[in-house]
């Protein structure tokens, strides 16, 4: 098979030509037909993203649309020939207090995942993929759509970890900080279908703002913030009828916490406020404003186990489409133009590579 390999990040890429990996014990083989790629594959590959780490000599890429070819021994409800999603997120399936995770093909934090790590170290950048059986959700029912268009899933899984850590309920209204980010209108499109009753679409950006919500419809409001915490707040609670139920964070690199801010103070009493961005200052937090308005601040990373099965559930109701979201389309052996796109890829844009 053929297959990128980097000997290191920021060492040499490469298309090199495998052995097709044979099925282990609890694992799946994957023909890959479809990926999305993320924005900063490209400093990633240079290893000029510091917090990363990956083993040497091993494949990127962390997510796909494939079919399965062969399953290993202990693997019970897969099959071969069945079309799955592959999920990064890979969580050591153990009952202990702190389970090991990595994201397979991207990154592990350290301790337990290096292990991990080293046992699953190839990712997705390729014709064919082993992994752990507990990544591959079906993809039953949606046969009507091709594996490029169902790429767009694993964008939508991320937001969608988010709402559900903070409980999105039908009929509230949520804010999504952020949301002229890739992730930050994936978490629009995703609440709509979760049943919220407004969407307040907050960023920098008014007009890619106004095309979200020409996009999304009725249901979003979009802001465009100013930085001044006091007058972004009152807009922001203007736009949201007078507060809202939850506070989605997606903002990336961000250099100050002012938008987070305006969010927070948004918040109806009981809210929740759910940090998935990548702020680079840290949040202040007014001890008084938030006992007496008995608001949650949840960290969250990723998404649980079962979101990818849940998240295709709501697109074979009908209520999530994954029209919104134009992919562009490059071959494998074609990475270096698609990781140059990927860097300049609008938001309702995303960039995917074919096997």
């Amino acid at each position: 098979m053929k297959a990128w390999n980097i000997d290191r990040l920021g060492g040499s890429l490469s298309l090199v030509e495998r052995a097709v990996p044979a099925a282990r014990a609890g694992s799946v083989l994957v023909r890959i037909e479809a990926q999305s790629l993320m924005s900063y594959l490209g400093p990633y590959l240079k290893g000029a993203l510091p917090a990363y780490r990956a083993p040497k000599n091993f494949t990127p890429g962390g997510n796909g649309i494939g079919v399965i070819e062969a399953v290993g021994d202990d693997v019970w409800h897969l099959r071969p020939g069945q079309r799955v999603i592959v999920s990064s997120h890979l969580v050591a399936h153990e009952n202990v207090q702190e389970p090991g995770q990595i994201l397979l093909g991207i990154t592990s934090p350290g301790g337990i995942g290096d292990a991990l790590q080293a046992s699953w170290q190839d990712g997705t950048l390729a014709e064919y993929v082993l992994v752990p059986a507990q990544l591959a959700t079906p993809l039953d029912g949606l046969e009507h759509l091709d594996s490029v268009r169902l790429a767009v899933l694993t964008r939508l899984v991320v937001p969608y970890g988010g709402l559900l850590r903070g409980r999105l309920a039908a009929g509230e209204t949520v804010i999504v900080n952020g949301a002229t980010g890739a992730y930050g209108t994936a978490a629009v499109l995703v609440a709509i279908a979760m049943g919220a009753a407004r969407i307040v679409a907050a960023g920098r950006n008014g007009d890619v703002l106004q095309r979200l919500a020409d996009t999304a419809g009725p249901l979003v409001v979009p802001v465009a913030l100013i930085g001044d915490v006091a007058d972004d707040t009152a807009r922001l609670r203007d736009a949201a009828g007078g507060g809202a139920h939850l506070a989605l964070d997606m903002i990336g690199g961000a250099a100050d916490a002012k938008s987070t801010s305006s969010a927070l103070g948004t918040l109806y009493r009981g809210g929740r406020l759910v940090m998935m961005g990548s702020a680079r200052a840290p949040l202040p937090l007014d001890y008084f404003q938030m006992m007496f308005n008995d608001l949650e601040v949840l960290g969250n990373f990723m998404h649980p186990s079962d979101a990818h099965l849940r998240l295709v559930a709501l697109v074979r109701s009908g209520r999530l489409s994954l029209d919104p979201i134009a992919p562009q389309v490059f071959a494998l052996d074609d990475l270096d133009s698609a990781v140059t796109e990927a860097a300049g890829a609008g938001n309702l844009e995303m960039v995917v590579v074919t096997s």
